[in-house]
């Protein structure tokens, strides 16, 4: 019987051991304010036709949130997206099959999240800033809205899209 006892306790212990070494780096309220981005999602522009279809998946022990985006017209697009730790803020780094790539941070507000590029020079000679923000809406879909900002105000729509999880 002691033998059974003192494996029973060996065991015990290293589960415990194990329970109080294994610790989630990025586990934090702040890291998980992206998270009603993941899933499968159908996206459809205003006019209800098919933008295309993305996937957005928890990678890296929980530390990033890949998207990986199919438009209907067949361009591609990832993006990498983490709580940076010493800003405080979410960064994102698009890249796409044409080259093009964007560079974002902000912060979730209430029920979105709100990314901005730093400001740039177009090659009219203006200066420009990207503005995303995505919207989870109460029927957990998810609104995404790329406007270009001039001057703080919105000069364009670059992308106005409904996610919806496909089942």
């Amino acid at each position: 019987m002691r033998p059974f006892v003192l494996v029973f306790f060996l065991i015990t212990v290293c589960f415990d051991l194990n329970a109080q070494t294994d610790t989630c780096a990025c586990c934090s309220e702040d890291h998980t304010a992206f998270d009603f981005w993941i899933g499968e999602w159908e996206v459809t522009n205003p006019d209800g036709t098919l933008g295309g279809k993305n996937n957005i998946d928890k990678i890296q022990d929980g530390c990033i949130l890949r998207e990986n985006w199919t438009g209907a017209s067949g361009n591609t697009g990832t993006s990498t997206n983490f709580y940076n730790l010493k800003t405080k803020q979410w960064e994102q780094l698009w890249v796409d099959n044409s080259g093009t790539h964007i560079k974002l941070k902000g912060n979730r507000i209430g029920n979105q999240m709100i990314l901005s590029s730093d400001e740039f020079t177009h090659t009219d000679g203006k200066i420009y800033t990207n503005r995303i923000t995505w919207t989870l809406n109460d029927d957990g879909s998810v609104r995404q809205l790329w406007e270009l900002l001039q001057k703080e105000k919105v000069v364009n729509i670059a992308f106005d899209g409904l996610y919806r999880k496909i089942e």
